[in-house]
């Protein structure tokens, strides 16, 4: 029968049929309903037809609904009858749409459970690298690791990796950090995680308050914990900064990295780690604009001496070659 309900809504008989006419047909609406179903499954519903001016006619039996317009609506006569009569054939219709729009919620909560990470996955996953001794991704698993996402270990993404993981120490990943890690990057396998990354890089890339994070989270990462250190050895922090800056790098970093290395500073404390970040992006490649008077740490201070007096000198210099060229022509 479809869905097309619209058939079968029936008008009040009108008022000017008479008393004795308005009792026969509500006898023999009543008989109607009881055999309703089962005509309907013989040769179609047997319905009194009536014209438009209220005149009722014999019963007659209609053709099966296959037959009757090809939605089994628009061709259909017009059925006359009281409300009651037509309940009982409501009560009986399933509810199509109901049944329609549930059974597209469930598949859509099967798609979405599907799409979740399987923390057995992720725990058999961790196991593969885990130590043998303690229950921890270690340097040798970590390496292993590395080979089978086909990444050096000193790769940019092994650092967003371990960002991801919210990882406390180097070269290590505990097994909560791991699941939860990879949990909430919604993988829970080596190829999830090898198309996971470069999403990620490319957050990363178009994302400044992210990379700060990044950049913040390397610091803490470098540490040696276990050592209690709360400076970054100098050494670290210069290979910690190449590594973070593989993207987003500020034009003064080289320079940066040349100045820490011949004047050997012994290490970084965290306020002068999280304000280079401030300090590249605001002071860019000319450092004509940097205020000394300015709560910037000492070490910059120093930096952006060193550098003007290397400007100096670079201009002394070309001076000189100058002066030496014009007397070479006089």
């Amino acid at each position: 029968m479809g869905n097309c309900f619209s058939c079968f809504k029936v008008s009040l008989p009108p008022a000017t049929a008479t008393r004795s006419s308005s009792f026969d047909y509500k006898d023999e609406t009543m008989e109607l309903r009881g055999s309703f179903l089962n005509s309907c499954q013989q040769t179609g519903p047997l319905v009194p037809e009536t014209h438009l001016n209220g005149n009722r006619k014999s019963v007659t039996a209609l053709s099966t609904f296959n037959n009757v317009g090809s939605d089994n609506c628009g061709s259909m006569p017009i059925v006359q009858s009281n409300i009651r009569s037509t309940r009982g054939f409501y009560a009986r219709l399933s509810p199509l749409a109901r049944s329609g729009t549930s059974s597209g919620l469930n598949a859509a909560a099967e798609l979405k459970q599907q799409k979740e990470p399987s923390e057995n996955k992720l725990n058999s996953l961790f196991d593969q690298y885990k130590d043998s001794h303690e229950d921890v991704i270690l340097a040798d698993g970590i390496e292993r690791l590395c080979n089978d996402l086909q990444l050096s270990p000193d790769e940019f993404k092994v650092l967003v990796l371990a960002w991801k993981l919210n990882a406390k120490q180097m070269c290590q990943f505990t097994r909560q950090e791991f699941v939860a890690g990879l949990k909430a990057m919604k993988v829970d396998s080596i190829r999830g995680i090898q198309s996971r990354l470069p999403e990620v890089v490319q957050d990363l890339t178009m994302n400044g308050d992210l990379f700060k994070d990044l950049y913040r989270f390397t610091f803490r990462f470098g540490l040696d914990v276990n050592a209690g250190q709360r400076i970054l050895p100098a050494d670290m922090a210069i290979v910690l900064w190449k590594l973070v800056f593989t993207i987003r790098e500020p034009p003064l970093l080289l320079r940066w990295l040349k100045f820490l290395e011949s004047h050997h500073v012994r290490g970084i404390p965290r306020d002068t780690w999280n304000m280079f970040l401030n300090f590249a992006e605001s002071i860019g490649d000319d450092l004509s604009i940097y205020d000394d008077a300015e709560a910037w740490p000492s070490l910059f201070d120093d930096f952006v001496e060193y550098e003007n007096d290397q400007m100096n000198q670079n201009i002394s210099k070309d001076d000189i070659l100058k002066d030496v060229a014009s007397i070479d022509k006089a």
